[in-house]
């Protein structure tokens, strides 16, 4: 057995070597390094920038969104019952639009970050929960179990989990050859929504008139009666997957680099990402069954914050805070463009998504499905 040389061995670059995130990498141009003990992490300045600049436009889209219905209410006065002080809006403001805005400011993060977290893993635009089955199948578990009577509203978000990791590990069994390709991938993702929404279709037809109605607004992603028995157990979700975000954070960078360095780094991918898609699941089909599947935010939120921020990979933080934005804004729209009458918050966030959705398809017959996608691509995420 020879011995590579010294001049044909490959070395990591220097990027490479900071997505490690060993004790001696190297700061690439553009990223700050923060070390605490234990841990290291690369922040992308630019990423920074975006998303101080997103959570701004966040908190006063919510602010605007507060006060906008039937009674516009001042930003004074909605800041003031926010904070816990009593006037004469506090059943408007603190009863009916705060709990309904919780919900859809958390869905939105659980689904742009879920968008993050498998197209990173994919290498893929169109890789996103809604579009390769993991919404669906969700979807089509909770219907079920509202036709039929199984459980109650509080246990639907856990359905929908197992839901959603039922049809993730569906499309990865059938998906799999000799690897994960990520045109075969959103293919064999394809195919498993249309049988998973004609499933959904099947059990609509199961149930009682008014059960089948209340499924069928559930299914276009609404916010319309979402109160905090639906924003809190998302919360404790979030919160408590609140480390393994860090670390997928910081993972994203090693999943971003083609396999061979990534090896050479001593990173086990197959290990890494199977924790980065459970974890995208494990989100998406959380908000799923909070309001619904709301269409398009995990597959519009990651590329969105990825042109904001300019990165060759899809920055979390950013992804996840752009999804939240987008379905804020979007319900605020869905309760005052057609008023008095309330869009479900799934009808614009598709009418937006579906032209981008066609688009990323056109543009990918040009240069090929697999594109970036491959499994030797280079498509990551920073923080």
């Amino acid at each position: 057995m020879s011995t590579p040389s010294p001049a044909t061995t490959a070395s990591p670059s220097p990027a490479a070597a900071a997505a490690a995130g060993g004790p001696r990498a190297v700061r690439p141009a553009g990223y700050a390094l923060f070390r605490a003990p234990g841990a290291s992490f690369l922040v992308h300045r630019r990423s920074a920038a975006v998303a101080a600049v997103l959570a701004v436009l966040l908190a006063a889209a919510c602010v605007v969104a507060l006060g906008t219905g039937r009674t516009w209410i001042p930003p004074g006065d909605v800041l003031a019952v926010v904070a816990g002080r009593p006037g004469p809006h506090e059943l408007v403001v603190g009863t009916l639009r705060l709990p309904r805005l919780v919900t859809g400011l958390l869905v939105g993060l659980a689904f742009g970050a879920a968008g993050a977290l498998i197209q990173t893993v994919a290498r893929n635009p169109l890789a996103s929960p809604d579009v390769i089955g993991i919404s669906h199948g969700a979807g089509a578990v909770t219907v079920a179990a509202i036709t039929f009577g199984i459980g109650s509203w509080q246990v639907l978000p856990w359905l929908s989990v197992a839901g959603g990791l039922l049809a993730a590990a569906l499309v990865h069994v059938f998906a799999w050859r000799d690897g994960l390709h990520a045109a075969r991938l959103v293919l064999v993702g394809i195919g498993f929504s249309v049988a998973l929404a004609s499933l959904t279709q099947l059990f609509l037809t199961k149930g009682d008139r008014l059960t089948a109605q209340q499924a069928k607004v559930w299914l276009t992603g609404s916010l319309n009666g979402r109160g905090w028995e639906q924003s809190l157990p998302l919360l404790w979700t979030l919160l408590a997957l609140l480390p393994f975000l860090l670390w997928a954070a910081r993972a994203q960078r090693a999943v971003a680099l083609d396999d061979l360095t990534a090896t050479s780094l001593g990173v086990r991918l197959n290990r890494v990402r199977l924790g980065l898609v459970l974890l995208g699941v494990v989100l998406a089909s959380t908000a799923t069954g909070a309001a619904g599947p709301v269409d398009f935010v995990a597959l519009v939120a990651p590329q969105v914050a990825r042109r904001l921020t300019r990165t060759a990979g899809i920055p979390l933080l950013c992804s996840a805070l752009t999804g939240a934005l987008v379905v804020v804004v979007a319900d605020a729209l869905a309760r005052t463009l057609f008023a008095p009458t309330e869009l479900p918050v799934g009808v614009l966030t598709a009418a937006v998504g579906a032209p981008y959705l066609m688009w990323l398809i056109v543009r990918g017959g040009r240069s090929g499905l697999g594109g970036r996608g491959s499994r030797t691509g280079r498509t990551g995420g920073t923080l």
